[in-house]
């Protein structure tokens, strides 16, 4: 099934979100969407400083947004036209934007004439009044950055709840008052649906309508759904923070790795490196309690958005995922919780494909179903007792069949996974269930690309070259039986996971190369590689899964007293085991291939290696990369 283009979305304010400032007191006026009922908070602050610093910081994560943009060249192209120049085919598509920009969005647009052009944009963001807290949750222009910000009950003086979820007014303009606003005075905050500003004349009331994009919900829905996976947590002290912020303001990596890589050993502090100065930063916060790890993150330079914050933070956790998933930052600020999950792409066209593709249900797990079942009881028990926790609402069945279903709401907006307290709770984004069926794909060439998947053997990584220093090179080959011929696609994924060549013997490619974004051929290799490689990780923990395994490449590290990192490199390829290691950073590593009679003895050389490895103290750094 195609994935839907939009969907519309309406929104009425009774009057647009103010800040009335009066000598002794200011009132924070938030207007709600009316379409939801009675749903609001109200009450005086008892810390206004960090409401308005974490509100700023919450609009600073919306608006982001780091994708490429262009140099605008239409101002010099209209020049070179009143010069006389020859009308090219830039002139025109100049001439073209300038009209479509002037004149494009003055009439028709909410309006509500039948010809109205609705734009299409990212939802408002989402206020929740639980019975101990109120969230607002923000999701970047980019596809790149989640927020979730909680303000606990005790930050009201005085509060008064109508519980539920609504639409919220943050415009630029509330933001801009916001971070005006004077904490010294007394200072009431007023977020309610169906009221308009007293003591001023009625305002009019504000209707919009969007076409919310079905790549930015699914994106929004599946960051949500990522959150409920297991994950590796660390907790780091404020100056941790602080550290790594400080380099990433005073440094700027010219080439990649641009890796924020943790070092969490059992019973020590985590480290932080920074790629690629490979600047180690010593944690000063409790000693990590779990197996030895090595993970690189990426998308840290939004890190930098939270730097308002670090007064009032009194710890930080980091919760890492499987390799692609988001990151997960949970800063305790006291009586206010900002939860940030950070993706280290700005357009997930590749990588959400291959990343995401466990969070979305089988076919054979949507309607009627079991998990349906489940699901359904795990939801009624939610709106009935409030927030719980996975064992709580297992009902008697496994951990993993109840994480699936409680995924399954998540996708449908019904449910979200708060990281923070490690809860869920009941939340209703729209009036109505979103169809998991119409955001399972982002693209017709996704669905395209599952399409081929479903077939067993279509899809076959036929090559993994690893190219040092540059990535990971992979080829395939693609039974199309639509198409009643193969294609071999190709790509090369670099060191901070992105794809930096491909190519594809497919007609598309051939017309248009990457213009038009990846093809089918090369979504579905991508994702045929990630299962492939999750599936592979499963066996290596047991023999006969390791009797499976003809070629890989493990990397294991070492931290020395002096704060040197010894890289130890072990490949096996068939019957050739081949050993790379030196310090990092200092001299060019040394080298050693073994060959041996049989691949079976080449195996077992190449996993006693790993162990011994291990035994000395060396950590896997390729357990996991989020």
């Amino acid at each position: 099934m195609t994935a839907a283009l939009a969907r519309p979305i309406h929104l009425r304010y009774a009057a647009p979100s103010e800040l009335a400032a009066a000598p002794l007191q200011s009132s924070v006026r938030l207007s709600l969407d009316s379409a939801r009922g009675p749903i609001g908070v109200r009450g005086t602050l008892r810390d206004a400083a960090l409401f308005r610093d974490a509100m700023v910081t919450l609009a600073t994560l919306l608006e982001s947004d780091l994708r490429y943009k262009g140099r605008d060249r239409t101002a010099y192209l209209a020049y070179l036209m009143k010069q006389g120049k020859k009308a090219t085919a830039a002139i025109w598509e100049a001439q073209k934007a300038y009209l479509e920009g002037a004149l494009g969005g003055a009439a028709g647009q909410g309006d509500g004439s039948p010809g109205a052009r609705k734009p299409a944009g990212a939802l408002d963001p989402v206020l929740t009044v639980h019975p101990d807290e109120v969230a607002i949750e923000v999701f970047s222009r980019d596809e790149s950055a989640y927020a979730r910000l909680a303000f606990a009950s005790d930050l009201f003086e005085g509060r008064e709840a109508a519980h539920g979820t609504a639409f919220v007014d943050l415009s630029p303009r509330i933001v801009e008052q916001i971070d005006r606003l004077r904490v010294y005075t007394k200072v009431e905050l007023d977020a309610g649906a169906s009221r308009a500003p007293g003591g001023a004349a009625p305002s009019i009331p504000i209707e919009r309508s969007l076409e919310v994009p079905a790549t930015w919900l699914r994106g929004f829905l599946q960051v949500q759904s990522a959150a409920t996976l297991p994950a590796v947590s660390c907790e780091l002290a404020p100056i941790d923070l602080y550290n790594a912020l400080v380099v990433l303001r005073t440094r700027k990596a010219k080439k990649p790795p641009r890796g924020l890589r943790f070092e969490l050993v059992p019973g020590k502090p985590p480290r932080l490196i920074l790629e690629p100065w490979e600047i180690l930063l010593e944690g000063h916060g409790p000693p990590y309690e779990g197996p030895p790890r090595v993970v690189r993150t990426f998308g840290r330079q939004r890190l930098l958005a939270l730097s308002r914050l670090l007064p009032h933070v009194r710890g930080a956790r980091a919760e890492l995922r499987g390799p692609g998933l988001p990151v997960f930052w949970v800063l305790d600020l006291g009586r206010a919780t900002l939860t940030v999950a950070l993706t280290g792409w700005t357009d997930a066209s590749w990588a959400s494909a291959a990343s995401f593709d466990a969070l979305m249900p089988r076919d054979g797990e949507r309607g009627g179903g079991a998990l349906d079942a489940l699901a359904g009881r795990q939801l009624a028990l939610l709106r009935e007792r409030g927030p719980l926790p996975l064992a709580a609402l297992a009902a008697g069945a496994s951990a993993e069949d109840a994480r699936a279903a409680l995924q399954l709401e998540c996708l449908r907006g019904r449910v979200l996974y708060d990281v923070a307290r490690r809860v869920y709770r009941p939340r209703e984004l729209f009036a109505e269930p979103v169809d998991e069926r119409e955001i399972r794909y982002s693209s017709p060439r996704e669905a395209a690309a599952h399409r081929l998947l479903a077939a067993p053997g279509a899809v076959r990584p036929t090559k993994v070259h690893e190219i040092a220093g540059e990535g990971t090179e992979i080829h395939g080959e693609v039974a199309d039986r639509e198409a009643h011929r193969g294609f071999s696609p190709r790509f090369t994924v670099d060191l901070e996971g992105r794809v930096s060549d491909a190519w594809c013997s497919c007609p598309t490619f051939r017309r248009s190369g990457l213009r038009e974004g990846p093809c089918e051929h090369m979504i579905a290799l991508r994702v045929a590689y990630a299962r492939e490689r999750a599936a592979r990780d499963a066996q290596r923990t047991t023999a006969e899964g390791r009797a499976l395994i003809r070629a890989e490449t493990r990397t294991y590290v070492r931290r020395e007293a002096s704060g040197a990192e010894v890289v130890y490199r072990v490949s096996l390829d068939d019957r050739v085991v081949h050993l790379s290691w030196g310090t990092r950073g200092k001299d060019d590593p040394r080298h050693q291939r073994i060959w041996f009679d049989t691949d079976g003895e080449a195996r077992d050389a190449y996993f006693k290696r790993l162990d011994a490895l291990t035994s000395s103290g060396f950590v896997d750094a390729e357990a996991s990369s989020a």
